[in-house]
């Protein structure tokens, strides 16, 4: 049995939380080791080919902000790019992109195969090594032992998958790959408890046996935004993509076969995501509906391979070719890859921190699905804090916290380890109550400085970001300065109507100085949004009078009598790490947080 112990961080799993984490712990320059099945699915887009979207893109932003790789890989292999809600406020505009299923995870791989300290090793984790109450290391399946004082789990849907393609079931985390059987053990053993959520795929279709003149074409923006600030342009070709609906008929189709849905017979007993359901279960909770929008994406330019995006299920083959020959424009569809649904074990994520250390094992960091998640961003998000704490931890320095005012990460955090799931957790603008501030064009101003902090932005990208504010302060300078018919330029941008296309019009001086238009909106959203800015600083700077007040770790709330027992039960279970996040824990209301002040304060 061989044992390598020269690894300060061992990071397990090479799903999109895995490959920030490893990158992350290793830019900061402690020796890491990112444990895979295989290097050649690191990063692979095992569902949907495509990166951000509502939400999601302000958080592949914020990882690109903090040095991570989701916008570097996404702006290589991307091949359709649109801004989202562009007739709403500038705060919910939301980056995504089609990506290509092979170019995204090859630039991933390479990026990772160029990270300094960073080895790569083919292995299965079997599992965990503890001393006492710390993580020593990991076994692998094939005996190799693997030694440090951290780990960082990202197992996506790989602890004991099952996929479910009607009565059919099939051992493994995603298709063609086997799963992982032995660490859920390893976790209950260690007093770590865990549940089953569900999730799924669609099928796949063949590209040429589609008729496009019955489906509606979907192309991209004109002017593609990039993710990654180290980018001022797309240069690629953009593809396009395509949407047709389900009618009746689809509908009759599933309806007759719901006795061969294991979501219905039972067969499936987890929570399913509830914000991107299966066809069949669509067709129950919506039954008013008489159809339900599918978007048709490619998954390359190399690939025929067509995502039918909206139809997820688990209905049997013969169903799925029935029901998919019934849609308009795919009469002849050819299915290249039938859709699944899939179990898998989850760490219900109250059981974490909020720097993602679990709370029964000092040193094991849990990122991505494992928590409950859903969704290659937010994983991602995860990792990269998972990354940063752990080696934090190795080298005796504070973990960091992003709050729920600094990053849509902070607020995707907080609620796990605050509130919990019961079902797959998906991001939405709507559960940050400070979007105004986390749009996705500032995420530099928000993060990169952080990121410097911590080690994970190079000198290239800071150099890069430094200059970027100084053309910024120039632009704000010259603003400021310049007068239209005798009225100040900051004012007149507040106007309706008065947007950045009016501005390069009406100063062309602008065009003429080269400046990059990026910026540009990121002024014009600063000043016309000012007001309600500085409105929720100040709201935020009086939360931050609770956020700032710590509680006690490992505190038996019991002894405090004065507050209501589901108060008790509920802060005892939780351990909240501060006032603030203690006011959001579900049924805890402002009389128990008076209780708590009054008690630290007779503490102090």
């Amino acid at each position: 049995m061989s044992v390598i112990n020269n690894y300060d961080v061992i990071v397990v799993g090479g799903g999109h939380a895995g490959a920030e984490a490893a990158h992350a712990a290793a830019r900061i320059g402690v020796k890491t080791a990112l444990v895979t099945m295989s290097r050649q699915t690191i990063a692979q887009l095992s569902c949907n080919p495509a990166i951000g979207g509502l939400a999601k893109g302000q958080i592949a932003r914020e990882v690109d902000a903090m040095g991570g790789l989701m916008g570097l890989a996404t702006d290589i292999g991307g091949i359709q790019f649109r801004m989202l809600n562009r007739s709403k406020g500038p705060a919910v505009w939301a980056p995504r992109a089609q990506a290509d299923k092979d170019l995204y995870p090859r630039a991933v791989q390479d990026l990772l195969a160029k990270c300094p300290n960073l080895d790569i090793i083919e292995e299965t984790a079997a599992q965990l090594k503890v001393t006492g109450s710390a993580i020593t290391g990991l076994v692998c399946e094939s005996g190799l032992q693997l030694e440090a004082p951290t780990v960082v789990l990202t197992a996506g849907t790989f602890l004991r998958g099952l996929m479910h393609l009607g009565t059919e079931q099939i051992k493994g985390g995603r298709f063609e790959e086997p799963s992982s059987e032995y660490l859920t053990d390893s976790l209950e053993q260690l007093g770590i408890h865990t549940e089953r959520l569900k999730t799924g795929t669609p099928a796949r279709i063949d590209a040429a046996s589609i008729d496009y003149d019955k489906v509606a074409i979907q192309p991209g923006d004109e002017v593609p935004v990039p993710f990654s600030f180290l980018n001022d342009r797309i240069a690629q070709e953009q593809m396009c993509c395509w949407i047709t609906f389900t009618n009746e008929q689809t509908h009759n189709i599933i309806r007759n076969n719901l006795d061969r849905a294991p979501m219905v017979t039972g067969q499936i007993q987890s929570a399913g995501p509830r914000y991107c359901p299966s066809i069949e279960t669509k067709i129950m909770r919506f039954a008013d509906k008489d159809r339900h929008q599918i978007f048709l994406e490619p998954e390359g330019r190399t690939t025929n391979s067509v995502y039918c995006n909206g139809i997820s299920t688990s209905l049997p083959r013969d169903v799925q070719v029935e029901m998919i020959r019934s849609i308009k424009g795919l009469e002849h569809a050819k299915i290249l890859r039938y859709a699944y649904a899939i179990e898998y074990d989850y760490v219900p994520p109250l059981q974490i921190r909020a720097t993602l250390e679990t709370k029964k094992v000092r040193g094991l960091f849990l990122a991505g699905q494992i928590n409950g998640t859903s969704g290659y961003e937010e994983a991602a998000g995860q990792g990269l804090i998972a990354g940063v704490n752990a080696a934090r931890y190795v080298k005796g320095q504070e973990p960091v916290i992003l709050g729920r005012d600094q990053a849509y990460i902070g607020v995707l955090i907080d609620d796990l380890v605050t509130r919990g799931v019961d079902e797959p957790y998906r991001m939405f603008t709507s559960r940050a109550e400070h979007r105004l501030l986390l749009r996705s064009d500032n995420a530099d101003e928000r993060l990169t400085p952080l990121g410097r902090q911590w080690g994970v932005v190079d000198d290239n990208r800071w150099e890069a970001f430094q200059a970027k504010q100084a053309q910024k302060q120039q632009i704000r300078d010259y603003i400021e300065s310049y007068r239209i018919d005798g009225k100040h330029l900051r004012s007149l941008l507040c106007q309706m109507g008065h947007d950045q296309n009016w501005l390069t019009d009406a100063v062309p001086e602008l065009i003429e100085k080269n400046v990059d238009p990026f910026a540009l909106q990121t002024i014009v959203n600063d000043i016309r949004y000012a007001g309600y800015v500085e409105k929720q600083k100040k709201l935020i700077e009086r939360y931050k009078q609770t956020e700032n007040v710590k509680l006690p770790r490992n505190f038996d709330y019991t002894a405090i009598p004065q507050l209501s027992n589901e108060a008790k039960s509920r802060l005892n279970k939780i351990q909240p790490e501060n006032l603030g996040q203690a006011s959001r824990v579900t049924g805890i209301n402002p009389a128990d947080i008076t209780v708590l002040m009054v008690y630290l304060r007779k503490q102090s």
